[in-house]
């Protein structure tokens, strides 16, 4: 079975258009893996199916039958770890999931081009757009919107306060979107200076407030925590912070 040299320049032109189509949607977002990546792999992927399909035929004899999906199976196997770069950990905390699942279906997109499975290939580029899109919205408009909390710290004024505080949230798997350090107080009672910072955070489904509580006001310092306008009880405050 033979393949004409429009039909391969169409294949990996039409690679290159779907594969940079969701590679400038994670570009505009500032994604690990943006435009570039996503055609390279797209039309990578495209080359690689038809080399599977077209590559040895009349070659090695009308009595070898070649098997197509010998060499492209290696492309899923190979994208793993391309999407595994793009996959960052920060204290508790994953991203770049989403990155490397567009990595992981364009390289699906390239394999269906350059078999010529048009049909399938344009289809799941529409529905990942819109995926990445539309749905994307849906889920900071309706779902996180719920989940978003505003928490207020109020502590004695020390070194390494902040990055303290942001070390519980974060490993509590909350995910702060704006944080505002007031201005500083001086407490007489306390003869120290006071400051306060405000957080807005997004919380898991299955957040657990009272560790979370039990954990932030135990950090030196710490006087008052204020949980969506709701006073959380602070019950020991040690008197040589």
């Amino acid at each position: 079975m033979e393949i004409s040299y429009w039909e391969i320049l169409l294949r990996l032109g039409l690679a290159v258009i779907l594969g940079g189509m969701v590679g400038f949607e994670r570009e505009s977002h500032n994604r690990p893996a943006g435009f570039r990546t996503h055609i390279l792999v797209c039309a990578g992927s495209a080359l690689i199916m038809m080399v599977s399909a077209y590559g040895f035929t009349g070659q090695l004899g009308s009595a070898f039958q070649p098997d197509p999906g010998r060499i492209a199976a290696q492309v899923v196997t190979g994208i793993g770890f391309l999407g595994a770069g793009t996959i960052l950990q920060q204290r508790g905390s994953i991203r770049g999931l989403t990155t490397a699942a567009s990595i992981w279906v364009v390289s699906g997109i390239g394999l269906a081009t350059g078999i010529g499975f048009y049909l399938g290939a344009v289809a799941t580029t529409l529905l990942v757009l819109i995926s990445l899109l539309y749905l994307g919205q849906i889920d900071r408009r309706l779902l996180q919107k719920r989940r978003i909390k505003v928490l207020q710290v109020k502590a004695i004024d020390q070194p390494g306060l902040l990055s303290r505080v942001t070390g519980v949230i974060s490993d509590s798997k909350l995910d702060i979107r704006k944080a505002y350090l007031k201005a500083h107080e001086y407490d007489s009672s306390l003869e120290k200076e006071v400051v306060e910072i405000e957080l807005a955070v997004v919380t898991p489904q299955n957040f657990e407030e009272n560790m979370f509580f039990s954990r932030l006001s135990a950090l030196q310092g710490i006087l008052e925590i204020i949980w969506q306008g709701e006073d959380v009880p602070v019950y020991k405050i040690d008197s040589d912070q």
